[in-house]
């Protein structure tokens, strides 16, 4: 017999998915699975300090309101996710060792010591579930759709510097990530922009485009932007207005789209 999951969310707790501008008829429905810092009441401070949270290794800095100014400049809709990626990360899937991180970046996480299958079933039925489920209602109500999700990455990770300004990432379907850095990089010739940086998706250190995006044969991408290009309002509405462009024309040069849904 299965042990029964005590929620973890309160009833003070902020719920884990947001929804912006989601209307009838728009075919692009963005995503953004490390949008806040959020923590469940019922794990208090993770056992780290403050300031851990200020860092990337706790969300995706400046991520959310990049997705919020694609969001307007596009007429998309978006789902955000609010609760720290230390918490659980909206990004992998169950099996993956990094769900709930122990460490993370040198910092060590002691709430997810030691974690055990009960409680990581908690966090992915409080948050992980509802995100990826409303995320799931929007891309089966839309018509055509396509699938963006919005990420940034640290200009250094364990001593290795990474240089580039964006990476446009993708599996098994690349029609999309290379259009959009093709007219990404025509838009801006100065910029470094590469394929599959700073890393590339797989099924294990991913889940949205492999379960939303391959599994239903539509058009996806997974953009990532350097944080530190990101983490001001200038910086977002220069990269906001850089995608949209670069986004309405990749998507006006990819063939007819054809589900491959059963």
């Amino acid at each position: 017999m299965a042990v029964p999951v005590e929620p973890l969310l309160l009833p003070g707790d902020p719920p884990p998915v947001e929804i912006v501008r989601a209307r009838a008829g728009t075919r692009l429905v963005l995503a953004c699975e490390h949008a806040g810092r959020a923590v469940p009441a019922r794990l208090g401070d993770l056992g780290i300090v403050a300031a851990e949270m200020d860092r990337h290794i706790a969300w995706d800095i400046g991520a959310a309101d990049l997705a919020r100014g694609l969001a307007r400049r596009l007429g998309a809709t978006l789902v955000l996710q609010r609760y720290s990626r230390l918490v659980i990360d909206c990004n992998r899937p169950l099996a993956a060792p990094d769900l709930a991180p122990p460490v993370s970046d040198g910092t060590i996480v002691p709430a997810n010591l030691d974690l055990d299958e009960v409680g990581r079933r908690a966090r992915w039925e409080a948050i992980h579930r509802p995100f990826h489920d409303a995320l799931a209602a929007l891309l089966d109500a839309t018509v055509e759709p396509v699938l963006v999700t919005v990420h940034s990455f640290t200009p250094r990770l364990a001593g290795r510097a990474r240089p580039w300004h964006a990476g446009f990432l993708c599996n098994r379907d690349p029609a999309l990530a290379r259009a959009l850095l093709e007219a990404a990089a025509a838009l801006a010739p100065d910029h470094c922009l590469a394929l599959n940086e700073p890393y590339t998706v797989d099924d294990l250190s991913d889940y949205t485009i492999p379960v939303h995006g391959e599994r239903r044969g539509i058009p996806h991408v997974l953009v990532e932007v350097r944080n530190d290009l990101i983490a001001d309002e200038a910086g977002q509405e220069a990269w906001a207005d850089l995608l949209a462009v670069a986004l309405t024309a990749a998507l006006e040069g990819l063939p007819a789209w054809t589900s491959t849904r059963s």
